[in-house]
């Protein structure tokens, strides 16, 4: 017996989906664990699709960068307010963050 499944999501104006066939099942719990796998990677792809979203978002904001320079350079570190504290801060993780590149392959199990 022959077997397909396609498993479609959309999420975020996006579409994510498998398909996945197999020349040789003998029973439907086999389909169904194709249908499984199927979900499981669309699954795996949306959750891929946030994390990158999300690291997309972290890019260094210029406003951001040219407050944080002016801070470095006009105003001692002992000096600072709280709120020139939380824009170096922020300027930092962004800068920190900017420098990372997705990274797609991962540790994430599709069979459990």
């Amino acid at each position: 017996m022959k077997a397909s499944v396609k498993v479609m999501r959309s999420y975020d104006y996006n579409h994510f989906e498998v398909s996945l066939s197999s020349e040789e099942v003998s029973s439907l719990e086999e389909v169904d664990d194709l249908r499984k796998s199927a979900a499981r990677l669309v699954d795996k792809a949306v959750i891929q699709y946030q994390t990158s979203k999300n690291h997309a978002l972290r890019i260094p904001d210029q406003e951001l960068s040219r407050q944080a320079k002016i801070i470095t350079e006009n105003h001692p570190k002992s000096e600072w307010t709280e709120e020139q504290k939380a824009i170096i801060k922020k300027h930092e993780d962004d800068m920190y963050w900017s420098n990372r590149i997705f990274d797609y392959e991962d540790e994430w199990d599709v069979d459990n």
